[in-house]
């Protein structure tokens, strides 16, 4: 088949996005560009009407770009499908106000859900989380988002959203409209494949009184690597986490990047203690109390915040030797909202899809530190140490605020909204609400942003950076861990640079958006 010249938008600097006809083209476009990268391409992700293409620098999607306009893409081969059932309680928050809306009963919208077969379309949002739609393209309905996303859909819910249907598999959040639960498995990342519902299968739901207990799933026993316990984490604060650069390049099975928050802070740590930028380090919010098992060289970047060892100052971005039996305290930062500690040599932990980053939306990798736990260091040999960095936190105090400026591309769905609606976003100063996270900030100004564009817009893939506007009016940014895909038009993305100061940025602080000349 061939397709006219295509429209491509950038997506920040270090990505792009395709606007395509249908579902098919997308389908024919992941499938070429997945067997066949462009050159320095991180990651493709199909969604309803688009092709997202990431890559490792600016330079790179620039190229892109150009070869993307003329890019014609051969059929691609549709894998043999699988017919599945999932069980569902149709017990939904919001099956009744659904159902009315489309003057329809509770029973008919049921009937009609458990009569459709539903084709897996693509991966997205979140690992295990497959976009379906009818195999019978009459029987779609158009079923509106929620006005404000929830900011925590239970694990299970059975959701409807434009004419998709999906499972969120974990606590998440989510603007679906919810009908059911189900306790259906949708991932096991030690399965092959990890998502229950690959695209191409046919789903169907199936209505019950009850759900049968859920089983607990069998983990294969993982590979231990060697290890030499090196800290014990007395209080780990308000959140503790391991951390690396982590999993990029699996959008197709819904899976975020994820990976330290503040990337700049994170690499001078390992820089400073002869860490390789990849090593594993302790990503922390709140402060932190720590006692060293053997002597240890350490590093603590980010947030400005007081660090003793056994009660001596020391400087951030320094390494400092730790003595066995010392106590490291972190402070609760005055400036800033996240603090990396690196140790010498490289922290170990568990990995998942290749790394120890831990996913807050997702929930792959490992758990939250608790008091009490220990911390094992690499046997790997360190390289040689650099010193005399300088902390590259990158926000500032104005009064009792934190207040960071990031700059930022406009798009890709800046066309959604009047250029006075783009202006005013440029020129206001948002607040960070209490509602931030790993996932995002949600911002909020005295007046909302007003789309000009009506309609829902079909899901498309997200990048750390990308400015959502739902129909609140109410910014979201987001961070690392970000759903894969999104349905609420997003008005610009900050560049990748600047996603580290966003990461600093605690509840009550504030930022503005700068325009970037691409």
């Amino acid at each position: 088949m061939t397709y006219p010249s295509a429209e491509i938008k950038r997506v920040g600097t270090r990505a792009l996005i395709v606007d395509l006809p249908d579902l098919d083209a997308v389908m024919d476009w992941h499938s070429a560009l997945s067997s066949d990268p462009l050159e320095h391409q991180t990651d493709v992700v199909a969604a309803a009407r688009t092709v997202l293409v990431t890559f490792d620098s600016p330079t790179a999607a620039t190229r892109a770009a150009d070869r993307l306009r003329s890019f014609q893409p051969g059929r691609a081969e549709r894998a043999t499908p699988r017919d599945i059932e999932i069980e569902v309680l149709y017990d939904g928050a919001d099956v009744e106000e659904l159902a009315a809306s489309l003057s329809m009963s509770r029973a008919e919208l049921i009937e009609w859900h458990t009569s459709t077969t539903w084709v897996a379309a693509f991966g997205g949002f979140a690992p295990g989380f497959t976009y379906c739609v009818p195999e019978d393209s009459s029987r779609a309905l158009d079923i509106p988002r929620r006005s404000s996303p929830r900011t925590e859909v239970p694990a299970g819910a059975v959701a409807l959203a434009g004419d998709f249907s999906a499972v969120y598999p974990r606590v998440s959040p989510g603007g679906w409209q919810l009908i059911g639960t189900t306790r259906t498995p949708m991932w096991d990342s030690e399965a092959t494949p990890p998502a229950l519902v690959a695209p191409g299968d046919r789903v169907h739901y199936v209505a019950v009184d009850a759900l049968a207990p859920s089983e607990s799933s069998k983990r294969r026993q993982r590979d231990r690597p060697p290890r030499r316990p090196i800290l014990t984490i007395d209080d780990p604060g308000l959140q503790t986490l391991y951390q690396d650069l982590g999993r990029p390049g699996n959008g197709n099975l819904g899976v975020t990047p994820s990976g330290c928050a503040d990337r700049a802070s994170s690499a001078t740590a390992n820089a400073a203690v002869g860490n390789t930028r990849t090593a594993t380090v302790l990503e922390n919010i709140g402060g932190a109390r720590l006692t060293a098992l053997a002597e240890a060289v350490i590093c603590v970047t980010g947030a400005d915040a007081e660090v003793t060892v056994d009660g001596r100052p020391a400087l951030l971005a320094t390494p400092v030797i730790v003595p066995a039996g010392a106590e490291v305290v972190i402070r609760p930062p005055s400036i800033g909202m996240r603090n990396y500690i690196a140790v010498r040599g490289g922290l170990v932990a568990d990995t998942e899809l290749g790394s120890t980053s831990a996913d807050m939306l997702s929930g792959l990798g490992p758990a939250p530190l608790q008091a009490g736990d220990t911390v094992a260091l690499s046997l790997t040999r360190p390289q040689s140490t650099n010193a005399g960095l300088t902390n590259p936190l990158r926000v500032t105090r104005e009064g009792v605020d934190t207040v960071g400026v990031v700059r930022c591309v406009l798009g890709p769905r800046d066309d959604w909204f009047s250029r006075e609606e783009v202006e005013r976003f440029l020129s206001t100063t948002f607040t960070v609400t209490a509602r931030a996270n790993r996932i995002g900030l949600r911002l909020e100004s005295d007046t909302p942003l007003e789309r000009e564009h009506v309609g829902e817009l079909p899901s498309e893939g997200m990048v750390a950076g990308s400015v959502q506007i739902p129909p609140s009016g109410q910014p979201v940014l987001f961070l690392r861990d970000h759903a894969v895909t999104g349905g609420y038009p997003v008005i610009a993305t900050v560049i990748s640079e600047d996603v580290d100061i966003a990461a600093q940025l605690p509840p009550g602080g504030t930022i503005r958006f700068e325009l970037y000349s691409l």
